[in-house]
């Protein structure tokens, strides 16, 4: 997404969702089976393509923290820089992002006040954003991630190889 941005000087705004939400059934052995079997894919392909080396962190966790805590990010105006220390912790680093202490670490990091953190993953106005991108996620109809939605029209569903997003940018780019 960076090297998008950087090309395309795109605006990028990232939304939640949350793929097991509290209270989601346990994840069967033989799905978490195909889980751990796909990461090496995974792993090769974000290599190859991207040049990321991936550690990825604990599957079938609860994001929801993360996700408030990255509203609040967000409202201080440190949305961005959160998202990539969120995401390098749990791709890169396999830290488990619904740990408390990781995400007040991840805050800290970014420059942000913790003092009152438990304040802010309680607080109901951060959730309701969570709530809104989640209620937006569906009716776009998806169901996982990643998904890209391009100037509220084309959607991308799934991790492309980067031609593939550059020509969705590029047919905006000549329709506006």
């Amino acid at each position: 997404m960076e090297r998008l941005q950087k090309q395309y000087d795109v605006d990028i705004h990232w939304r939640s969702f949350e793929l097991r939400p509290a209270g989601s059934p346990p994840i069967s052995p033989q799905y978490r089976a195909r889980i751990e079997a796909s990461r090496p894919l995974l792993v090769k392909r974000a290599r190859d393509e991207y040049g990321l080396e991936l550690n990825v962190g604990p599957s079938g966790i609860d994001s929801r923290p993360a996700l408030i805590a990255e509203k609040y990010a967000e409202a201080q105006g440190k949305g961005a820089a959160f998202h990539a220390a969120l995401m390098q912790a749990y791709w890169q680093q396999a830290r488990s992002i619904d740990d408390r202490a990781v995400l007040k670490e991840i805050t800290e990091q970014v420059g942000l006040n913790t003092e009152n953190f438990d304040d802010v993953l309680a607080n109901p106005a951060y959730d309701a954003a969570v709530s809104a991108d989640v209620d937006l996620a569906h009716e776009y109809g998806l169901s996982g991630v990643p998904a890209l939605v391009f100037d509220d029209q084309y959607l991308v569903v799934g991790a492309q190889p980067y031609d593939v997003l550059k020509q969705v940018v590029e047919k905006v780019r000549e329709e506006t």
